[in-house]
């Protein structure tokens, strides 16, 4: 192993008088070297570079291009919810106004009928006063009646002999009868 290890270094002693060799100059050598390797990558290099930023490109523009889309239904999407709310709100609007219209009908109901029942006892009240004061008259009118015809009864018994009796008697039941009668 050690005779090619030399060999390579005897080979770094070499003029260069016109033949082929190696050049042990590192400094040199990387330049030509780096600048090999550039232009190879250049030249090879130039296609797949191209077709990786093209496809590359083409991501971000389909990425671009999705996003748009997305971004365009989000509106649409937004613009149709908006829509969506304004009805619920003017339909709420409605119900609150007819909620308040249907409170306010049932409350000017809800106090006319207590008006009206207050009316209707107000007028039972009345007729039953009024048929009440009717009875006691009548019961009055009945008693003053009673004890008229039993003071009537009494005067008459102690001033009237048996004849007169007799005949005031008849005058009394002829006039209790047509009395009935006019009251019937």
């Amino acid at each position: 192993m050690k005779n090619v290890t030399d060999s390579f270094v005897s080979l770094g002693h070499w003029p260069s008088a016109g033949s082929f060799g190696f050049n042990t100059d590192i400094l040199a050598t990387n330049l030509i070297n780096l600048s090999v390797v550039i232009g190879v990558l250049i030249f090879f290099g130039k296609g797949v570079l191209s077709d990786l930023l093209d496809n590359r490109k083409q991501r971000i523009l389909n990425t671009i291009r999705n996003s748009e889309e997305l971004r365009e239904g989000a509106i649409e999407q937004l613009e149709k919810a908006g829509a969506h709310f304004r009805k619920v709100e003017m339909e709420a609007n409605e119900f609150r106004v007819n909620g308040y219209s249907a409170i306010e009908r049932e409350k000017l109901n809800l106090i006319n009928s207590t008006y009206n029942t207050l009316e209707q006892l107000e007028n039972y009240k009345n007729e039953t006063i009024q048929f009440e004061q009717q009875r006691a008259i009548n019961q009055v009118r009945q008693r003053v009646f009673q004890q008229a015809l039993q003071g009537a009864l009494g005067t008459l018994n102690s001033c009237l002999n048996n004849e007169l009796h007799l005949r005031t008697i008849s005058v009394n039941i002829d006039m209790l009868g047509a009395m009935k009668e006019i009251t019937d």
